[in-house]
């Protein structure tokens, strides 16, 4: 009997598994949900643009059930979904294809910082602050002063970010913010000097990134920007020893010993600034401005950088299944004119309520 019954135990453990010659051995649950998976594929092929429409439509009426029908497909086929839109030149965001989302400014974000503001493109948001700290030129450049840029991405800001592992878009980031900020030639190296040869400028700037919700660079680019505007140079004089110290706020009325290297607090002269949009190029398709979401399924982008008189300053494109025709390229650096008329708009308006507070 016992040699008898050992293999029907076995035979009844091997019944609960299945082979298929493309997965392999799976269980019951995996084969049920294989099922599963096939058949919605199969009723959307066969329904086509029809699904998705009785979907959108039951969700309007506030059917709980169809919303979790259009949300099951947009999860299981986030890219087929996105393209149903596609066909009507629309988004599921309800924007147009070329259109950005909405941009605010602020400025003075933080009360600590030389200079700071505080910028939002849809969800993404960036926060960028500026501190100066007096420096020994380089011999090279004995008349100019530095500039450091730094750009973090704290988990807070996406799951996908994970504590103690610093993210891969953040040294990315930092380097283009750098060669598009001395490239444009919106800050005069030479503006910072104090003491030729002795003393100058170093500028920190570090963006922090709280919400990391696609196009991440236009939107630390325009923090960035924002807060070289608000950036108040401090006031600083020769002390007793010859040194260049910060003079603080209680002795700016002329209490130091000695006279001021510059008079009161001054704002930089800027010059040329640079604005960014980033486009996804899908199949025949331009999308300005994309989200997480379409940049996680649709990954070839293009960034076009112009500055304020409309001047191309750079083009970034990292890779990608499509390839950037000059008619596209074209586009998107119309797209971008457009963009930067937005934007100017947008930082004069934050600078003017500045001003007036």
């Amino acid at each position: 009997m016992t040699s008898h019954s050992q293999p029907s135990v076995l035979w009844q453990r091997r019944s609960t598994r299945r082979y298929n010659p493309f997965l392999g051995f799976f269980s019951d649950y995996h084969l049920g949900l294989f099922v599963g998976l096939s058949l919605f594929y199969s009723l959307e092929v066969v329904l086509g643009n029809k699904t998705l429409k009785k979907m959108v439509s039951a969700n309007v009426s506030g059917d709980l059930s169809s919303e979790m029908e259009v949300d099951a497909f947009r999860r299981l086929f986030p890219l087929r979904y996105h393209e149903r839109f596609l066909l009507d030149s629309i988004r599921p965001d309800a924007r147009p294809l070329g259109r950005a989302r909405d941009t605010s400014l602020a400025l003075g974000a933080v009360a600590s910082a030389d200079g700071s503001a505080l910028a939002k493109i849809g969800c993404t948001t960036m926060l960028a602050a500026v501190k100066m700290e007096v420096m020994t030129p380089p011999k090279e450049s004995p008349d100019e002063g530095s500039i450091a840029i730094e750009f973090y991405m704290p988990p807070i800001c996406s799951p996908l970010v994970r504590p103690g592992r610093p993210a891969e878009e953040a040294p990315v980031v930092s380097k283009q913010l750098s060669d598009t900020i001395l490239s444009s030639g919106m800050i005069n190296l030479k503006e910072l000097s104090l003491v030729s040869g002795k003393a100058a400028w170093m500028a920190y700037l570090d963006i922090y990134c709280l919400d990391a919700d696609g196009s991440l660079f236009d939107a630390a680019l325009l923090a960035a920007v924002a807060a070289f505007s608000h950036l108040r140079i401090p006031v600083v004089s020769l002390n007793e020893e010859g040194r260049v110290v910060v003079v603080s706020e209680e002795n700016e009325e002329g209490k130091s010993e000695k006279e001021p290297v510059n008079k009161g607090k001054r704002k930089l002269t800027l010059s040329s600034l640079p604005f960014s949009l980033t486009c996804i190029l899908h199949k025949n398709y331009i999308l300005a401005d994309p989200t997480a979401e379409e940049e996680s399924i649709m990954e070839t982008l293009v960034t076009v950088v112009l500055d304020s008189s409309g001047q191309l300053v750079s083009l970034y494109k990292p890779g990608g299944p499509v390839l950037a025709y000059a008619s596209a390229v074209q586009d998107c650096i119309a797209l971008t004119r457009q963009r930067v008329k937005e934007l100017k708009s947008i930082l004069n308006e934050a600078i003017s309520d500045m001003e007036v507070d």
